[in-house]
């Protein structure tokens, strides 16, 4: 018997450890993938009947070797992650980085158009945020017509937009900036209002008694207060930017870019490469908003604030 239970001490008890991020993410990525694989079977039965039939009519064939071809169809409907592995690799290695037949070509062309657009949006809607914030005008007329400006479908105006800098011969890059900035200001703008308005009416106050001017109140409250608000828009407004340079892209006739990847598979019917494509741009998608919360982190420890808690 120890001394703490001779004495009457109360036994600690053991605080249960909550699981880590990535072990979290594991778990769930072995359960997508264990459907992904058990999805592919009925996907791609038809094409394997087919197959079949083609080659020995009169064969049975076992069970296991039906779920092995099942796994390893020519041209999947659904293709396995091991197959989508295979030709990422493939494509990636396969050609020059400089050769539009190297995946890596096409990444790059969508990643510099996607934080193009992702750094004018932000300026962009960081602007439009203090106008509205310091002027009524603004917030009585300019407001509503920034929410309309969203309801229209971005594919209704990505060809119109793109035919426009066309005429005045602006480069591809550009264009398609500007389709992915027309998603990213807004969701920046909102946020932004909504932070740069946070601190209370007491913290207001207690900056007039120290005769504060509206510049002072602007960079020591204001913009200290809406800093997170910034960031969670930021990590929204860079997923959206990717996707306003897939579908300018797509819109483009698929001449560069994962979106013209996508668009070049789907003509020839290569559901295979789609699905590499569209793997990849979500792999992309993660490693820009992983930046983004790099960066706040980086921001708000530099601020002496704590970052939000992130279990590694």
């Amino acid at each position: 018997m120890t001394t703490a239970a001779v004495a009457g001490a109360p036994v600690a008890r053991a605080i249960p450890r909550t699981p880590s991020r990535l072990a979290s993410i594991l778990t769930v990525l072995f359960g997508l993938v264990v459907i992904w694989y058990v999805a592919a079977l009925p996907m791609n039965a038809g094409q394997l009947t087919r197959q079949y039939a083609r080659i020995d009519p009169d064969r049975t064939f076992t069970f296991n070797e039906k779920l092995f071809a099942t796994w390893t169809v020519r041209r999947p409907m659904l293709p396995t992650p091991d197959m989508i592995l295979g030709d990422f690799w493939k494509t990636s290695t396969g050609a020059p980085i400089t050769s539009k037949r190297n995946l890596m070509f096409h990444v790059g062309v969508t990643a510099l158009a996607t934080t193009t657009g992702f750094l004018a949006g932000a300026l962009l809607g960081i602007a439009l945020a203090i106008g509205i914030v310091h002027l009524r005008t603004l917030d009585a007329s300019l407001m509503p017509w920034l929410i309309a400006s969203q309801t229209v479908p971005i594919l209704a105006i990505a060809p119109m937009l793109l035919a426009v800098l066309g005429a005045l011969s602006v480069s591809s890059l550009v264009a398609k900036a500007a389709i992915s900035m027309y998603l990213c200001f807004f969701p920046v703008t909102v946020s932004m209002v909504k932070g740069l308005r946070s601190p209370d009416r007491l913290s207001l106050d207690l900056m007039r008694t120290y005769s504060a001017t509206q510049a002072q109140l602007f960079v020591k409250l204001r913009w200290p207060a809406s800093i997170p608000f910034l960031f969670a828009s930021l990590k929204v407004a860079i997923a959206l930017g990717l996707v306003g340079a897939m579908v300018a892209e797509l819109s483009t006739g698929g001449q560069a870019g994962l979106g013209g990847r996508l668009l070049n598979a789907s003509y020839n019917g290569d559901m295979l490469h789609m699905w590499t494509a569209l793997v990849t741009s979500s792999i992309l998608a993660i490693v820009l908003v992983a930046a983004v919360s790099r960066i706040e982190r980086l921001v708000l420890t530099g601020m002496g604030s704590r970052p939000p808690d992130q279990n590694a």
